[in-house]
């Protein structure tokens, strides 16, 4: 029985890192579950009061790095708070609308069209701050995908 509740566990780790890719799953409740389940499964013993104030420091070290990665690479291009809301909106409706590319074209598409209907900037820059979007976008993935390998290996420092 071990190695099924091994594979759960497992299991929701992976979902965790599709969510990067599909931000409309919660990598972090998928986290939270699969640590919440090896207490269920084994034995909520490993887990020292330590390491919740450590994981819960990252959860909101991820939140953080999600919106601040993705304003740095608009601001950064000379985007405005619209730009911000624009490449986050695509960023949960381009997976849906362009199944594989509608994660990078989304925000791309999302920043353009709100910087050119509410701040009226011209193609040229709206482009700028679209490509800005994309980057922010990115780099926000990497940061989360560091930030959760750091948290399922103290996860697995607990428990083995």
């Amino acid at each position: 029985m071990d190695i099924v509740y091994w594979l759960i566990i497992g299991v929701l780790f992976v979902v965790a890192f599709i969510g990067l890719v599909y931000p409309i799953i919660p990598s972090v409740l998928f986290l939270l579950a699969g640590f919440l389940l090896y207490g269920v499964f084994f034995s909520f013993e490993s887990f020292h009061w330590l390491f919740w104030v450590i994981e819960g420091m990252f959860i909101v070290l991820l939140f953080v790095a999600d919106y601040i990665a993705n304003m740095i690479g608009i601001k950064k291009y000379g985007g405005s708070k619209a730009g911000v809301w624009g490449s986050t909106i695509g960023i949960l409706l381009g997976p849906f609308v362009i199944p594989v590319l509608g994660i990078l074209i989304g925000p791309f598409i999302g920043a353009i069209a709100a910087e050119l209907i509410f701040n009226k900037r011209n193609f040229s820059d709206s482009l700028k701050i679209g490509f800005g979007s994309v980057i922010g976008f990115i780099s926000s993935i990497l940061t989360k995908a560091i930030i959760q390998i750091i948290m399922i290996a103290c996860f697995f420092i607990a428990v083995l």
